[in-house]
């Protein structure tokens, strides 16, 4: 008796059924996906391209987005291998309907919509509101380091940026002489400057200057040309930020002296000389990006943040340079009120738990003072307090830890937003950034974050209709 195999003709005319809604289960994710896209307002998209249909056929922006929030699910941010699996993988096929963008069409559209794809957040949050998943009584906030798209041997000084600049582009010195004329660039100002509160000017110029430059959003530029001439301009530029500071901080202390005399002011913190050049560093090949502690290690990196609900549901995602989270506590929970507003839910967060990392007075009292309940671990080691935080409400949130509710109510701080970013980072594979720049960083982030939020939602949705 012969054996018995399924016949393997490959020279089969047909391979596949000819309707595509045959080739996926009726419960794939790659459904959901189409259908959530379905329900989104995408008129900023369709508003960037032309109406009177002149130009050459682009492919259909509700195909791309779905596309790239797919591609997300399943942990695939790279535009080459989006292209692959457009070839290879059915539910690809299935979601492009047999179209294969190609790799540089995929790029140029998430650059296209940077903001658009960023807003799509505010609307995955509403979709999980109208399936009862945002539950805003407690909510936890964190952050974590993603790498950037950058290497850690980029980093330049200003004089190593300044010898790369003339070794490939050969206009330094005809753009000096045309910055400075006849004077070199490098002189000290006719002045001298003081430490003691210096360092609170300088924080804040540095900090108006970041703001200024995140509002404006410039791009990277592709041309390593380009990019030496934007960092050495930002290295000039945070250069004078801190000459302005020590001027202004001259002008308000000597001013003091006038208005309420020597005595009232103080003898004034010890005079220094201000650097005579730019003495910063910067990633020549994503300016935007600092130096951040990973493990031992230190890496060009982001700080992502995330306020998170009960249920895993991400309610707010925004993108810092800091490497440190002490200031992004009230900022963070006023992001989500802003998303839970846009997002119709009326509700607002009532407790809100973060680790020892966000301890900030003035932020804990912002929050309390908007009716919030804020518990947050005033340090690493319960049985040492620090002597510099002793009194006020480092003192009441030790007594809230000490009581049996306070501590229940933290414990729930892990459960609530670390394994976001396990799935994120461990499930998907999604430890690096792909963008480079402060606000395509953003916008990836909060990409990244809305398609967390849809596979929390089709996960429910698998549950209530199995239930």
């Amino acid at each position: 008796m012969a054996q018995n195999f399924l016949t393997c003709d490959r020279e089969q005319a047909l391979l596949m059924p000819p309707d595509l809604r045959e080739w996926l289960d009726e419960d794939h994710l790659a459904w959901f996906v189409i259908e959530a896209v379905e329900e989104l307002d995408l008129s900023d998209f369709y508003a960037d391209y032309r109406e009177d249909g002149w130009g050459a056929a682009a492919h259909d922006p509700k195909m791309m987005l779905t596309l790239l929030v797919y591609a997300y699910c399943v942990g695939e941010p790279r535009s080459r291998q989006i292209e692959r699996r457009c070839r290879e993988d059915v539910a690809f096929r299935v979601i492009c309907a047999n179209q294969v963008p190609d790799h540089t069409t995929i790029s140029r559209f998430r650059q296209r919509h940077e903001q658009a794809l960023s807003d799509i957040f505010g609307q995955v949050l509403a979709l999980c509101a109208e399936a009862g998943l945002v539950r805003t009584g407690v909510v936890a906030v964190d952050g974590s380091k993603f790498a950037a798209d950058a290497s850690d041997s980029a980093i330049r000084t200003y004089e190593k940026l300044a010898e790369e600049i003339v070794a490939e582009a050969g206009r330094l010195d005809a753009d000096d002489d045309e910055l400075y004329g006849s004077k070199r660039g490098d002189e000290l100002p006719e002045f001298l400057s003081r430490r003691g509160g210096r360092r609170d000017w300088l924080k804040q110029a540095k900090k108006r200057l970041d703001e200024e430059r995140a509002k404006a959003k410039e791009p990277i530029p592709r041309s390593r040309e380009e990019r030496l001439e934007m960092c050495h301009r930002r290295l000039v530029e945070d250069w004078q930020a801190q000459r302005l500071a020590d001027r202004a901080y001259e002008a308000a202390y000597e001013r003091g002296v006038r208005e309420r005399g020597k005595q009232a002011m103080g003898p004034g913190p010890r005079p220094y000389q201000a650097p005579a050049k730019p003495d910063g560093k910067i990633n020549t090949t994503d300016p935007d990006a600092r130096r951040m502690k990973f493990g031992r290690n230190f890496i060009p990196a982001y700080n992502a943040q995330t306020v998170a609900t009960e249920d895993q549901i991400i309610v707010a995602a925004e993108i810092t340079t800091e490497g440190a989270d002490f200031e992004q506590l009230e900022p963070m929970v006023a992001a989500a009120e802003r998303e839970l507003e846009g997002a119709g839910i009326e509700d607002r967060p009532e407790v809100v738990l973060a680790d020892a990392g966000y301890w900030s007075n003035a932020h804990i009292d912002a929050l309390r003072e908007r009716g919030m309940t804020p518990i947050v671990a005033p340090d690493t080691t319960r049985n040492r307090p620090r002597k510099t935080r002793l009194g006020g409400p480092y003192d009441f949130m030790r007594r809230v830890m000490a009581t049996e509710k306070g501590n229940d109510f933290y414990k729930r701080r892990q459960c609530i937003v670390e394994p976001v970013f396990a799935q994120i980072k461990t499930n998907r594979r999604m430890e690096r950034f792909k963008r480079r720049g402060l606000a395509a960083v953003r916008s990836e982030w909060r990409l990244l974050t809305a398609t967390h939020n849809l596979l929390k939602l089709h996960r429910h949705t698998l549950r209530v209709a199995t239930a």
